[in-house]
């Protein structure tokens, strides 16, 4: 980033993002308060619709992987998160979801969950894991 300072926005997010940087993993970070579980993996058909953190409406490609709950699509690997579920400073509890195309190993996968696990303890050092699974499409992700 050229000398630049990252930009200061909720530590959530800045743990997820050099987890991200150094895994080269994407990841998608949720309110979990804001969820309606369960939580699932899907491919698109193509059509589906949610709102991006923008505001904007975005249409998915067929083929492409997001996570949604009961409500609707909480992420896509290609345009991103929602706005309804986005971590903001006041999140107190969050889901990290990190897309792996086929190809990317369980190790690295959970080697860059705990990545993400470290830098939120050390911002909030009582924070607690609730659950770190993988699952693949079509799996769902109960409470």
């Amino acid at each position: 980033m050229k000398d630049k300072p990252l930009p200061r926005v909720a530590a959530l997010v800045e743990a997820m993002f050099m987890a991200e940087l150094q895994s080269q993993l994407l990841t998608a970070g949720h309110d979990l308060d804001t969820l309606q579980l369960p939580v699932s993996v899907e491919v698109s058909g193509g059509g589906e619709r949610y709102i991006l953190r923008s505001g904007q409406e975005q249409v998915l490609k067929p083929n492409d992987m997001y996570i949604r709950d009961r409500k609707g699509i909480l992420s896509d690997i290609i345009y991103g998160p929602d706005q309804r579920t986005q971590i903001k400073a006041e999140t107190q509890r969050v889901l990290f979801t990190v897309y792996a195309p086929c190809g990317i190993s369980r190790e690295s996968l959970l080697k860059h969950l705990q990545t993400i696990q470290e830098y939120v303890t050390l911002i909030t050092p009582k924070a607690e894991t609730a659950a770190l699974e993988i699952v693949a499409a079509g799996s769902a992700i109960q409470e």
